[in-house]
């Protein structure tokens, strides 16, 4: 049985991957303040750098609702913090764990959703580092790289340009028996999952102009 704590520590391994910097630092969301709808972004971010990046103005573990969640796939229950603290940057994200088990096949998934102030050229260079392999496409009118690294199977990434930096998406499948998962797998369904939360980026946006 694959406890929490390890479902954890597979979901930040989108943080350690993509930054390569700091160590995340765990902070407290409190109970109820996830909204239905997108927060006003006066707001003042729950982590602030030393850099002058701007604002992280949408926060995952507060702007999106439980039911788009839950159309995903996710359990908004399992919400556990994720971000990622530095002097230079700033990350603010949740990890959720899906709600579907296929006995014999998928014992578990877990999605990651980090909010970060640097900008998708350096996200793309960062990628690169890690030797992601990439695909640069285009989601909902914005910039987006597909990413899959064979030397981490099982896992799938995506990162979308926001007006404030990007937001960053890694997804994790633990299998449920000895049984490859072919490699041409492990993104399906990722991009539907990002649509459905990126709708809720542009809701917000929109309403910050």
């Amino acid at each position: 049985m694959i406890t929490r704590r390890l479902t954890v520590a597979g979901a930040l391994w989108v943080l350690v991957a993509l930054t390569g910097c700091a160590a995340p630092t765990p902070t407290t969301v409190t109970a109820g303040e996830s909204p239905s709808s997108p927060a006003s972004t006066t707001r003042p971010p729950r982590l602030v750098d030393e850099s002058d990046r701007p604002l992280v103005a949408f926060d995952p573990c507060l702007d999106i609702p439980d039911e788009v969640l839950t159309a995903a796939g996710y359990d908004p229950a399992t919400k556990d913090n994720a971000d990622f603290a530095a002097t230079h940057f700033t990350m603010l994200g949740c990890a959720y764990d899906g709600i579907v088990h296929i006995p014999g096949v998928l014992a578990r998934y877990d999605l990651s959703v980090l909010s970060a102030n640097f900008d998708f050229e350096e996200e793309r260079q960062k990628a690169i580092g890690n030797g992601d392999d990439l695909v640069l496409t285009e989601l909902a009118g914005r910039r987006a790289l597909l990413k899959i690294n064979s030397s981490l199977p099982y896992r799938c990434g995506m990162s979308v340009e926001t007006s404030y930096g990007v937001l960053i998406f890694g997804r994790i499948h633990f299998r449920d028996s000895s049984a490859p998962l072919p490699e041409s797998q492990w993104c399906v369904g990722l991009e539907d999952t990002v649509g459905r939360i990126v709708a809720v980026l542009d809701d917000f946006e929109s309403t910050s102009r």
